[in-house]
């Protein structure tokens, strides 16, 4: 499969990082001349692309830096090893999969799950012009869906921010998006580290759901549970890979294959089926506590609404405010947009979201200087968040934007659901969490992030 993350970087630190810097550089595509036929290109020795022609002459082709946006969302940041993992995560891996449990005994077939973004939902559902309702039950009966860990995720973000503001411990940044993670660990160490959400993604979530609860409830072991996602996001798969999500006990990862909204597509072209016409499915799950009627999303923007929902929680909690109004002030641009609670004049809670990585160097840089003066900080490493991610359908011609109003359109249409109203997530606290407040709580719902040290640093530059 070819990489998405950046690969014609080259490996330039002993420690087998690849940094981008002002070194990092890729060919120029360059389309042979009319009436010309076809030009070679050649790799010199110092790495430089050559270009010959018919006749015979040859040009150096220039070269173009790399932006953050062609490294998508930072991703260039990952390891040789890294790489290696996430070559395992495509739809042909899980092709693999599914024609060995052809082949093998019923008994030593692994369970396919697929656990489905709404992000992912809606791009497809915009694409074969369906309804999300629809896209979800058609692709249940050409994968099997599930989607039900983001309410987890949301609720302990809003107890997390709860505890660390009574403490101030501030300010809490989400840490939902991966590209966003390998940023900070990778980019500014030990710095961020203590500002960052350790609640889990709602991807991980479903893997700890899935590898521990349902294998329970299957009764079987968690390594005969093949767990699939559909994300809008490339950098969801070097989130799979980490090895804090990784059960060394069962030698198995909590989700082990990431396919991307456009993989999935791929997935149905070769095989010859349009969405549009397949029959659809109920959708499946958890257990009996949990219904799975319909698609349902939660209040706020397309990247989870964790702004909004702790927002709310926290006016509530720490104020006493039932009902907190969420008014978005943009500030730099769309995609740096400022939010308060407010109370005689006196601002009480400020919260922001930081899209893109743009506002993303910008609120580092506010850090870095103490004069950041947001309590909580939904941060996601695209341009418009979630559902404009790097794995998302793209326009086949003309402006993507119309594409992304689209989805957005379709994705805010979808019924909205509170966390904690969600059907059976109270039932799994306390059946299979042993409490909200449980140390199995937190081992299964948050994990811990880790500074990178390198022996030089190519991210000096300014963007």
């Amino acid at each position: 499969m070819a990489s998405p993350f950046s690969g014609v970087l080259q490996l330039t630190d002993l420690d087998d990082f690849i940094g981008p810097s002002q070194d990092c550089v890729k060919p120029v595509q360059v389309d042979a001349r009319p009436g010309r036929g076809a030009a070679k290109r050649l790799i010199q020795d110092d790495g430089s692309y050559v270009q010959v022609q018919q006749d015979g002459g040859t040009r150096r082709l220039d070269k173009a830096r790399v932006s953050l946006d062609d490294c998508l969302a930072c991703s260039g940041c990952v390891t040789s090893a890294e790489t290696v993992l996430i070559t395992q995560q495509s739809h042909a891996e899980l092709r693999k999969v599914l024609e060995a449990n052809r082949v093998v005994e019923p008994a030593q077939h692994r369970l396919v799950v697929v656990s489905l973004s709404p992000q992912s939902a809606a791009s497809l559902a915009v694409h074969f012009r369906l309804t999300l309702v629809d896209t979800a039950q058609k692709l249940t009966s050409f994968l099997k869906q599930m989607a039900f860990a983001r309410n987890f995720s949301l609720l302990e973000s809003q107890r997390e921010f709860v505890q660390r503001f009574r403490h101030q411990t501030l300010p809490v940044l989400a840490s939902a998006c991966p590209g966003w993670i390998c940023y900070a660990e990778k980019t500014h160490g030990s710095f961020l580290l203590p500002y960052l959400s350790t609640v889990r993604s709602p991807q991980q979530v479903m893997g700890a759901l899935l590898k521990d609860f349902w294998a329970q409830q299957q009764h079987v072991a968690p390594d005969r549970i093949y767990h699939v996602s559909v994300m809008p996001c490339y950098d969801k798969k070097l989130e799979a890979s980490r090895p804090d999500f990784f059960d060394q006990e069962h030698q198995t990862r909590d989700v082990d294959c990431v396919l991307t909204t456009g993989e999935v597509l791929r997935l149905l072209e070769e095989e010859g089926v349009s969405l549009s016409e397949l029959e659809p499915a109920p959708l499946d799950s958890l257990s009996a506590h949990c219904s799975a009627e319909e698609p349902s999303r939660h209040r706020g923007g397309g990247s989870g609404g964790y702004l909004e929902h702790v927002f709310r929680h926290a006016a509530r909690e720490l104020f006493g405010v039932q009902e907190a109004d969420v008014t978005y002030r943009p500030l730099r641009n769309k995609d740096f947009q400022e939010v308060t609670l407010e109370r005689e004049g006196q601002v009480l809670l400020r919260f922001a979201s930081a899209y893109g990585f743009r506002n993303i160097q910008n609120l580092v840089q506010r850090l870095r200087r103490g004069r950041c003066p947001y309590h909580y900080v939904e941060v996601m490493a695209c341009p418009s968040g979630c559902l404009n991610g790097g794995g998302q359908l793209k326009a086949p011609a003309g402006p993507g934007r119309e594409l992304l109003q689209q989805v957005e359109k379709l994705y805010n249409e979808v019924r909205v659901q509170a966390p904690e109203d969600v059907a059976g997530v109270r039932a799994l606290y306390a059946e299979w969490l042993q409490g909200e407040d449980s140390a199995r709580a937190r081992r299964l719902l948050h994990t811990q992030y880790h500074a990178v040290e390198k022996a030089s640093s190519g991210l000096s530059i300014r963007w």
